[in-house]
């Protein structure tokens, strides 16, 4: 049944639901945004005793300091960023280095893939997972 043949008792039903889902959505976003404000202020005395913690550390020359509250470990955190990824594939590429990339797909470009080479059906190894969901969005003003 298309939405221009649902009977008068199910669009007032579905109104319903709509406007609930809304409403619980509004409730969801709320919470989320009063969360995040709260913890962000946490987060930001957490960085600051951090920093004493880290400038004690380092003044006395410690790895670590033990209170009678717990145990301060100063411990060292390498991220590492590249600046040229076409000269990295490269590398990777000459050294067989595969191993230095994470096993993720980009499922935009995989899309675009699939599209320019929709015959061919999917690359080996690739599963595709599809699901229906549900979109509400809010009614428009029509002015």
């Amino acid at each position: 049944m298309s939405e221009l043949e649902t009977p008068t008792e199910n669009k007032v039903q579905l109104d319903d639901y709509v406007g609930a889902y809304i409403a619980i959505r509004n409730q969801r976003d709320a919470l989320k945004r009063k969360y995040e404000l709260d913890d962000s202020s946490l987060k930001d005395e957490l960085k600051k005793l951090e920093a004493v913690m880290l400038m004690e550390c380092n003044n006395i020359n410690a790895d670590s300091i033990k209170t009678g509250s717990g145990t301060i470990i100063k411990t060292l955190r390498e991220n590492f960023v590249c600046s040229d990824w076409d000269g990295l594939k490269s590398f990777i590429m000459e050294n067989n280095l595969i191993e230095l990339l994470q096993q993720r797909l980009h499922n935009g470009n995989l899309k675009e893939y699939l599209v320019s080479h929709g015959n061919d059906g999917l690359p080996p190894g690739i599963n595709s997972i599809r699901e229906y969901n549900i979109v509400v969005k809010k009614p428009t003003n029509k002015t």
